[in-house]
């Protein structure tokens, strides 16, 4: 049976992508050596990590002046480097509050300093974004996180402000056009759209750092991760590899503008069916709604267990909601098929039928 995996991470990627980094496990590039046992500094590791810096760059039409890096300890080790990167000695920075991947990094900058909560939506479960709040000039940095997994909500555009900004962008990260400049620094673990877990991306504006008045142990510094390619220690090798391999596919593809296009036609088509429905609702503000992952749930309960036997029958893996937001959470990420959508809301809609 074939499996529509909606996982919200680690998830789901490219069939391709699959095929090509198995294979390498036994013979990487005809050496009769796997990937996972050659020396990250070979010329044939490095020429990975070349072609997966520059496919972020292409990709994301990186301006001259960022670097790429591709670092460990996901997006929970950037809540700290972040701050202990950006926020000066006795120093501020102004945090955006939209989940909980958002509340564990304003805990960790406030380690290093002032952080203030410019706005946040926990007084509704994270349900929406919030909107019309100021970002004092006087900030080292701002902080905001694009896509909320758990809440299911997605800043669709980010605020103009002279003060650098700084976005985690781990669960949206090359599903959607953006504009790299109007940030400081961008960071994204690679389970999401990426790769497995392993490696996180740093896109970071080199003339930001350096500046906080504090020394910073080197393994936390991006400047050492700069100039040692990040190599500084041995890199995750498959995690980088495999998410080469991603943005290989996503570039044969058509690049972002085509996984755009058919990332809104996946979340159409989902929340279209939630909207018309009468025994399903959605559980994020309809203008905030997230592309990449659809929170909803059941208006009665007692369909709780016939919903669940149909989506195990249709061979739907991982709806099921996070503990802190109840009911169903389906993650399209960018390998998601949009025919796996349509198995689930053809389900959905069975399930209508007979209620």
């Amino acid at each position: 049976m074939k499996k529509h995996n909606f996982s919200a991470g680690p998830c789901i990627l490219p069939q391709q992508v699959f095929k090509e980094a198995s294979s390498s496990i036994l013979n990487f590039n005809n050496l009769d050596l796997s990937l996972i046992e050659i020396s990250h500094r070979s010329a044939d590791f490095v020429a990975v990590m070349d072609e997966a810096i520059q496919s972020v760059k292409e990709l994301l039409d990186v301006p001259s002046g960022y670097s790429v890096l591709f670092l460990q300890g996901g997006a929970s080790m950037e809540f700290l480097m972040v701050a202990n990167n950006l926020m000066k000695i006795n120093g501020k920075a102004g945090y955006l509050d939209t989940g909980a991947w958002s509340s564990k990094a304003i805990k960790e900058a406030k380690l290093f300093g002032d952080t203030q909560v410019l706005a946040s939506s926990k007084d509704k479960n994270y349900s929406y974004i919030p909107k019309g709040y100021e970002i004092p000039s006087d900030l080292d940095y701002f902080h905001c996180t694009s896509n909320n997994t758990i809440f299911g909500t997605q800043m669709k555009d980010f605020p103009n402000t002279d003060v650098i900004t700084v976005c985690d962008m781990s669960s949206d990260i090359f599903s959607r056009k953006i504009d790299v400049s109007k940030f400081g620094l961008i960071y994204a673990g690679a389970q999401k759209n990426l790769g497995p877990a392993g490696t996180t991306l740093v896109i970071v504006k080199d003339e930001i750092l350096g500046h906080t008045g504090r020394e910073i142990p080197k393994m936390l510094d991006y400047n050492t991760h700069i100039a040692k390619y990040s190599m500084f220690n041995t890199p995750p090798v498959f995690p980088i590899y495999v998410s080469m391999l991603t943005m290989r596919w996503l570039k044969e593809n058509g690049g972002i503008e085509w996984i755009e296009n058919i990332n809104k036609q996946k979340a159409e088509l989902l929340y279209n069916t939630i909207d018309k429905s009468s025994i399903f609702k959605g559980s994020a503000s309809i203008e905030d709604r997230s592309t990449m992952n659809a929170t909803f749930l059941l208006t009665n309960d007692a369909l709780k267990d016939e919903f669940s036997k149909m989506c195990a029958d249709g061979g739907i893996n991982g709806l099921k909601g996070h503990r802190s937001a109840g009911g169903y959470r389906a993650s399209m990420y960018n390998a998601m098929p949009l025919d796996s959508v349509q198995v689930l809301v053809e389900i959905m809609n069975e399930l209508e039928r007979k209620a």
